[in-house]
């Protein structure tokens, strides 16, 4: 199991751990946290799962693909370290990521 951070909106914080190969979405989602809409389901077709990873652990991702580039390219909350959740998958590499959910476009 993976411990990963969630921060809402509104700043606060949810610990919770998580069994790998899970997506962060999926983590976010199964949480009880409520703000990630998630539409597509983690197919990388929206980008209603958007989060801002802590910069700390930008380098332990996979690069950003294209798909996940154009659809963040639509949010007017992209940031350096912006990434869709459904295309995060946990590994141990990750143990103690934090996220934070972006707001709503």
């Amino acid at each position: 199991m993976t411990k990963i951070t969630i921060i809402t909106r509104a700043g606060a914080e949810h610990e919770t751990e998580v069994e790998n190969g899970l997506s962060v979405m999926e983590a976010i989602c199964s949480s009880g946290i409520d703000e990630l809409l998630a539409l597509c389901g983690g197919c990388c077709s929206c980008a209603t799962c958007h989060v801002q990873v802590d910069p700390d652990f930008v380098d332990r991702l996979p690069p950003l693909g294209g798909d996940e580039n154009d659809l963040l390219e639509s949010s007017s909350y992209r940031t350096a370290t912006s990434r869709l959740s459904c295309q995060m998958k946990v590994t141990s590499a990750l143990d103690g990521l934090r996220v934070t959910i972006a707001p709503e476009d």
